[in-house]
């Protein structure tokens, strides 16, 4: 029998192939999961550099701007170098989250962090086909992540995977860390939406004027679709591609079921309307005090550490400065600038007739030409002198300064003359100050920030004789009497050079008492005085005052040669004002941290523990010298032309020689406040005194703001306080200020007028008539906004009359009142049924933001009430424990007393019976 021999068959080549393939595909994959682990746990030990830890994401803050409050709670600006702040979940409406999700991350509620679907997109375009810009697949965990920490590419080819690893890591941490909720607040506030502008809150405020927590839906997807390419689709610089983004994100919208496709196509058909509101640096008020206080800041956060010990940062640690200045009154003193400027500049340029406001000097205006920045950027530039030379009289277009409703005018002119005409503008600083306090209340550093960048509340100036009053404070401490009588000669004084200080007026003749020549600023008189309360005196009073710059120790200071501050100044008369003490003057009272925690807080003083600069009864009779200055004196014209019947006032003109700065610094029993009026170049100036004097330039100012202040309802107790004046004082300041003779002869009061030719009174005149033509417009426009609003009131009520009747009517005759006879048009009443549900939910959310902003403000008064309750227990109990201390030593003392009185009785006691011991032994021995 034969053997058979059975063969296996031969594979086929192809089988082989593809079992080679699979075998291959299958280690090639298990080498890619290796490698994708390898690098996974690479990137996770920080190997591509370290991650942050769970506590580091805990601690996680947003750079914020520091903001700057007034005392009455008004935000004034902001300081910051990424404009941005800080909102809580809560407080962010609904239709920005729906917006957010539904455009940036559809699967948000569903991942943890990483989306796999969208990543392995990623994976493929980004890694297999080399697309680095494919972009996608981030969440808004990992988005956040992006914003929070800057990318790194220095990984060649492998950048962008090892990114998207790191931010998948974190993300995930993320949010392991914080809930969803958490995740989004914070996200929206860490988004930038172009223009300097972070965070949702300050996007609402920038382009649309709301708070996140009430903007509308349309509004609501037009922001969230800016985070795309926030200056492509800027509703601002490109309306039309906003308008298509924003209509594409509430496609989106309704495609993920947060909006019905209705309501999202009646919402696509609104127009955009921004409503822009960019807070600069030169815009708002109290621009020239913010930026005094930023100055101040500064150094207070570098002087000042953190919990981390690191000092603060004013521009990203969202501190809330809250000031001193009431923004009311800062309102009144920047329309009293600007309306008294307007009229003093065109009165100026008359003046002038069209000639150089800086006369005859030849070198000013090379000098602002070389001064100006264009001149520099030319010279830097290495242009040639003559290059330069032409350049600025070549005329071009260009926005000039101008007293007008927009602030500027567009003129073609050259540089030289756009120079020229800017330095021609007269110029003004105006403070205003608590005298008890020292809190400053109003600040006006000049005209416009923008253009007259220099601050006249803290540039030194000739004061003129706003010096005087220290002069006499000072001869009345020394004891000469007020009504001491000082001949009104001329005199050379050998001794100072020949020197012969004049009267404005050139007037002489007769006798003036220390009082007269203060009311009548009699130069004459002053340089007298001083010389008899010696000037080194007088120069130790002004620093005991509060004045810090250096004063000559000259006589010739007693007409107001010393260059001293505003600032200064004012300081320096509340110590008049509230009865002879040193008042340092404050900018802010409290600073809180981003958490609210107060850091840092200013008290004024006590008077126990200021510095006494004047005694009670020299304070009082300064006062009542200052009083005559207003009623019989150089100040007279407050009683005449303003609206300040029966306020008490006190204070003081001057004016320096040509004119060249005029001043006035007056107070109330509740208020200081100080006026300069002046060239930015000392050559620029009125060449009459009629015109120039400080009574003319100054002095309107400080009345048309006192005017407001007192008749205004916000300010109703101001007025109830009076000055303090003792019946002795009075009767012995009861003397004539002028006599012939030299004695007292109230008969004959000299009439000290230095406006010969009567052109001041025409002026004075002329800005008083435009001054009442202003109150008169402002007066109508009151009424007419009045008017408009009953208007307004009565269409409302009719709207709301019509709507109660229709409610009372069937839903199909509603239809038909409202579709004229067309029951079927269903469509159009779900078009109205929307816009109706739209505006109820606008007024819903409106009163929502009211509500909270009302109890923001009612939460902010109760604090400030409990801190002010809890400064004031503080300081009694303070007063009180004092007390309580002195007693103590009074009692130890006396107790003391009494223990040295008793043992003194004892020894007495001791030595008499030692004594009576003594003599009964001596008579035994003797017998």
């Amino acid at each position: 029998m034969s053997q058979t021999t059975i063969t296996q068959p031969k594979p086929s080549p192809k089988k082989s192939i593809l079992s080679r393939l699979f075998k291959y595909a299958l280690i090639g994959i298990g080498l890619l999961i290796l490698l994708f682990f390898l690098f996974y746990f690479a990137v996770l030990l920080g190997l591509f550099g370290r991650l942050p830890s769970t506590s580091e994401l805990q601690a996680i803050r947003n750079p914020v701007a520091s903001e700057i409050y007034s005392a009455d709670n008004v935000l004034l600006g902001k300081f910051y170098m990424e404009d941005r702040s800080n909102v809580e979940y809560e407080n962010i409406s609904q239709d920005i989250i729906n917006a957010l999700v539904a455009t940036e991350d559809s699967r948000f509620f569903e991942h943890g962090g990483v989306d796999t679907r969208s990543l392995l997109r990623v994976l493929v375009k980004s890694v297999l086909m080399g697309d680095g810009s494919s972009g996608g697949g981030s969440t808004i965990s990992q988005q956040l992540v992006k914003n929070l920490y800057k990318r790194e590419r220095n990984y060649g080819k492998l950048s962008i995977v090892v990114t998207k690893m790191k931010e998948a890591l974190i993300a995930r941490r993320l949010e392991r860390t914080y809930t969803k909720e958490d995740i989004l607040a914070l996200y929206l506030n860490t988004v930038p939406f172009g223009e300097r502008a972070f965070g949702i809150e300050t996007a609402c405020e920038r382009f649309f004027s709301v708070t996140p927590d009430s903007i509308s839906l349309e509004n609501a997807a037009t922001l969230v679709g800016m985070l795309k390419a926030p200056t492509y689709y800027s509703p601002r610089l490109n309306p039309e591609h906003s308008t298509k983004r924003r209509n594409l994100v509430l496609q989106l919208m309704s495609k993920n079921g947060y909006i019905s496709q209705g309501l999202a196509d009646a919402t696509k058909k609104k127009p955009l309307i921004l409503k822009y509101n960019r807070v600069k640096e030169y815009d708002g008020i109290a621009t020239y005090f913010r930026k005094e206080l930023k100055n101040e800041l500064k150094e207070w956060c570098a002087n000042n550490t953190n919990a981390n010990g690191d000092p603060y940062n004013l521009f990203t640690d969202g501190l809330k400065i809250y000031t001193t200045i009431d923004s009311k009154m800062q309102e009144m003193a920047e329309g009293a600038v600007a309306g008294h400027m307007s009229v003093l500049q065109e009165i100026f340029e008359q003046h002038l007739n069209g000639g150089s406001p800086w006369g005859g000097a030849k070198d000013v205006l090379d000098i602002a030409i070389k001064s100006s920045n264009r001149y520099k950027r030319l010279k830097e530039s290495g242009a040639s002198l003559e290059k330069i030379r032409s350049s600025f009289q070549k005329p071009i277009p260009m926005k000039l300064f101008a007293w007008n409703e927009e602030g500027s005018k567009e003129m073609t002119i050259s540089p030289a003359d756009s120079i020229k005409y800017m330095w021609g503008m007269l110029n003004a600083g105006f403070l205003a100050a608590d005298p008890y306090t020292g809190h400053i209340k109003a600040w006006v550093g000049g005209i416009e920030l923008r253009n007259f960048p220099e601050d006249r509340v803290v540039s030194k100036r000739q004061v003129g004789s706003t010096f005087k009053p220290f002069v006499y404070g000072t001869a009345i401490s020394k004891g000469i009497s007020p009504c001491k009588y000082y001949p009104n000669e001329l005199y050379e004084y050998e001794k100072f050079d020949n020197w012969s200080p004049r009267n404005a007026d050139n007037k002489y003749g007769g006798y003036y008492s220390m009082q007269g020549g203060l009311v009548n600023s009699v130069n004459t008189i002053a340089v007298q005085t001083i010389l008899d309360a010696k000037v080194d005196n007088v120069v130790s009073l002004a620093k005991d005052l509060g004045i810090q710059n250096e004063i000559p120790q000259v006589p010739s200071i007693a007409l107001g040669t010393a260059e001293l501050t505003l600032e200064e100044m004012v300081g320096a008369y509340c110590s008049f004002a509230n009865g002879g003490y040193q008042t340092p003057l404050l900018k802010w009272i409290t600073i809180q941290d981003h958490n609210g925690k107060v850091i840092a807080k200013q008290e004024y003083q006590s008077y126990q523990k200021r510095k006494s600069a004047l005694k009670a009864d020299v304070s009082e009779m300064m006062v009542h010298m200052m009083e005559q200055v207003v009623n019989d004196g150089t100040a007279r014209s407050l009683r005449s032309n303003y609206r300040l019947s029966g306020v008490p006032m006190a204070g003081k003109t001057g004016t320096t020689q040509n004119q060249t700065d005029g001043w006035f610094i007056g107070f109330t029993p509740s208020l200081v406040a100080g006026c300069w009026v002046g060239g930015s170049d000392r050559r620029v100036h009125f060449r009459s005194l009629s015109l120039g004097q400080g009574a003319r330039t100054a002095l309107p100012i400080w009345g048309l703001f006192m005017e407001d202040v007192y008749n205004a309802p916000a300010f109703e107790g101001i007025g109830s306080k009076q000055f303090l004046a003792s019946n002795d004082i009075e009767n012995n300041m009861n003397c004539s200020h002028f006599s012939y003779s030299g004695k007292n002869r109230s008969d004959d009061r000299y009439n000290d007028n230095p406006d010969k030719d009567g052109f001041g009174d025409v002026v004075l005149d002329a800005i008083s008539e435009k001054l009442n033509k202003a109150r008169q417009r402002a007066e109508e426009a009151k009424a007419k906004a009045k008017r408009l609003k009953e208007e307004d009131k009565k269409r409302k009520e009719e709207k709301k009359r019509i709507k109660a009747l229709k409610k009372k009517k069937p839903a199909k005759e509603v239809i038909r009142d409202i579709f004229k006879g067309n029951p079927n048009n269903t469509k159009a009443a779900e078009e109205d049924r929307n816009k109706r549900k739209l505006e109820r939910e606008r007024k819903e959310q409106e009163q929502r933001r009211k509500e909270t902003e009302r109890k923001r403000v009612e939460e902010e008064k109760k604090r400030t009430e409990e801190l002010e309750k809890r400064r004031k227990k503080e300081e009694r109990k303070r007063v009180e424990d004092e007390k309580k201390r002195k007693r103590e030593v009074e009692n130890q003392q006396k107790q003391r007393e009494k223990e040295r009185k008793k043992e003194e009785k004892r020894l007495e006691k001791e030595r008499k019976k030692e004594e009576k011991r003594r003599k009964r032994e001596e008579k035994r021995r003797g017998r």
